[in-house]
C-alpha cells in the first residue's frame, strides 16, 4: 500500500491521544524519528506512568510485517517492560505466527486496527 507510512504515522498520534487518559507520560517517535529512546531502542510509543516505563508500543502495517522486523520485536520485548504491537486486522495471525517462530508470543500483545470506509 503506498499509504502505509502515513496510516502508520496517523494511528501513533492517535494511539498517544487516546493512551493518554491511562498513561500520564507517553513519548512517541513519528517516522524515522529517534527523539525518545528506551534503553538504546527506539520504539514508536513510550508508555510510562509514575516515573516508570510499563510499556512499549511498535505500529506496523502490511508491508513492515516480516521476520526482519520480527527479531527486531523480540529484542524489544526483552528490554523489561511489557512490548504491545498494534497491527492491521488482516495480518494478526501472521504476526503472531512470527512471534511464535521468534519465542516471544508468550511475552507480547497483539491488537489490531481496521480502517473501515462506507460509500454511499
Amino acid at each position: 500500500m503506498k499509504n502505509e507510512k502515513l496510516i502508520h504515522d496517523w494511528m501513533v498520534s492517535y494511539l498517544k491521544d487516546r493512551l493518554s487518559r491511562d498513561y500520564d507520560d507517553i513519548r512517541a517517535n513519528h517516522g524515522e524519528e529517534k527523539k525518545n529512546d528506551f534503553k538504546g531502542c527506539y520504539p514508536d510509543l513510550i508508555l510510562g506512568s509514575h516515573g516508570m516505563v510499563l510499556a512499549i508500543m511498535e505500529v506496523e502495517t502490511e508491508g513492515s510485517i516480516t521476520s526482519e522486523k520480527a527479531g527486531e520485536w523480540k529484542t524489544l520485548s526483552g528490554l523489561g517492560a511489557k512490548l504491545i504491537l498494534m497491527v492491521p486486522r488482516q495480518s494478526k495471525a501472521k504476526v503472531i505466527d512470527l512471534l511464535w517462530k521468534q519465542g516471544i508470543a508468550d511475552r507480547t500483545s497483539v491488537g489490531s486496527y481496521d480502517i473501515n470506509v462506507s460509500m454511499p
